[in-house]
């Protein structure tokens, strides 16, 4: 990744006045929840290793079923943590707030790096497995919108494409690394290693997350933006029901575009890859590796270009078009490859559609909530589509393969979600925003 410039003439129209402030306050917010992401996803990556561990059968199906249902349980958790370290930020302050869910997600991980095997101490496992699940669900709901609200207030209105975008390619670099380390574990293990311990190293790196993520946040001082508005907040749960309900579920439903996508062919592609296309474990990993990298170097440009246009909307709809129109021709090239080419390309398409819209969608929904709320409402909405569509993603295009037993059918579900996706954002007023 990349270091992002900021000049002086773009300041002070933000509340971290100088341009080292400002720096800070991206690195704190962005790197630290892209080490929150890869906590979190690298679950996803090594689903196949730890449904064998943790959740034996007789079906390797089955337990790749089991094992992908419990890469749910932790998005179950994310509302809630979204609406309690939200409410917090928007009443208390966004830094005190992301210095609590870096710990937290500390906890979460060293609960599945150090967690003994089924065969080890039965059922306690997999209900380890699951509370640590839970607790980082819990950390990572409510970091993503809380740390997205704070780059957008840091900085002047003229960057705040730019600045939201770092948030994006954060978590790009946080599956790129969770996707090399496979590649690089599955390529120089020895199998019956890589299926004992070997997975587990990935959950192990994690860790760094406590650390990290404690010394940087608590050197940001408070936000002036979250501290004034606090004082004449109310509840802002109430207030988000009352007076932003429709904002929110049609924010929840522009996400969706972006969410079930890359849940659904991303971050399942190792798994789809070995299960369903018999093809080598390494095949999977460097698709997943080269969607993440793209997912680092495109969001930054996409957030540039947003900064010049008067509008976000007309470059989110664009994006979020050629997503739906592009599902099933991408599946049917996946279902018809003999090497490794074909997977690379589709990966690549959606990864750019996702980036360029993920950031739209998110500066559209950050914009359009008034700051005393912004923090939840982001949180909410962002926590609330993942609950309800990432976690269910990969549970419900594996269910589809294994009862049909065809490839094509997973495009089944993400091609109508996309297409649903596209109509709320032609739905949502956008907030006329002068730099």
């Amino acid at each position: 990744m990349f270091t992002p410039h900021f000049s002086t003439c773009d300041l002070p129209a933000g509340n971290q006045e100088h341009p080292r402030n400002l720096l800070k306050a991206v690195v704190a917010a962005s790197l630290v929840t892209g080490l929150e992401m890869f906590d979190f996803t690298v679950f996803g990556f090594f689903a196949v290793m730890i449904g064998d561990r943790f959740f034996p059968a007789n079906d390797p199906m089955t337990s790749l079923l089991w094992a992908v249902g419990t890469f749910g349980v932790g998005f179950f958790m994310r509302p809630v943590g979204a609406m309690v370290i939200g409410t917090y930020a928007d009443r208390v302050g966004r830094r005190a707030a992301m210095a609590r869910t870096s710990w937290m997600m500390a906890l979460g991980t060293a609960a599945l790096a150090l967690c003994p095997s089924f065969a080890s101490i039965g059922v306690i496992a997999p209900l380890i497995i699951i509370a640590g699940r839970s607790l980082q669900g819990f950390a990572v709901g409510g970091d993503i919108g809380v740390a997205a609200a704070f780059v957008l207030e840091a900085g002047p209105v003229s960057r705040r494409g730019y600045l939201v975008s770092w948030q994006f390619a954060s978590q790009g670099a946080a599956a790129l690394l969770g996707a090399s380390l496979g590649l690089l574990i599955t390529s120089t293990m020895p199998p019956a290693a890589l299926a004992s311990w070997g997975w587990r190293i990935p959950f192990l790196i994690g860790l760094l997350i406590a650390p990290v993520g404690l010394y940087v946040r608590l050197r940001l001082r408070d936000d002036p933006v979250s501290i004034n508005t606090a004082r004449h907040a109310g509840t802002p749960l109430t207030e988000l029901c009352r007076e932003h309900g429709t904002t929110i579920l049609l924010a929840m439903l522009m996400i969706m575009g972006q969410t079930i996508p890359v849940y659904a062919i991303v971050y399942f592609m190792p798994s789809y890859a070995t299960r369903v296309m018999h093809m080598p474990a390494a095949t999977g990993f460097m698709a997943s590796a080269l969607s993440a990298l793209l997912l680092v170097v495109i969001p930054p440009m996409a957030g540039r270009l947003m900064d010049r246009l008067r509008r976000r909307k007309p470059l989110a709809l664009v994006a979020s078009g050629c997503s739906a129109l592009l599902i099933y021709p991408v599946f049917l090239m996946f279902s018809r490859a003999t090497s490794v080419a074909p997977i690379l390309f589709g990966v690549a398409l959606f990864s750019i559609m996702v980036a360029f819209s993920a950031v739209a969608v998110t500066l559209l929904v950050l914009e359009a909530l008034p700051a005393r709320v912004r923090a939840s409402g982001m949180a909410v909405s962002h926590a609330l589509t993942v609950a309800l569509f990432g976690s269910t993603a990969q549970f419900i295009v594996t269910g589809l393969i294994k009862w049909t037993g065809d490839p094509l059918s997973a495009a089944w579900y993400v091609a109508p979600a996309c297409g649903v996706s596209f109509c709320a954002l032609m739905l949502f007023k956008e907030r006329h925003i002068e730099p």
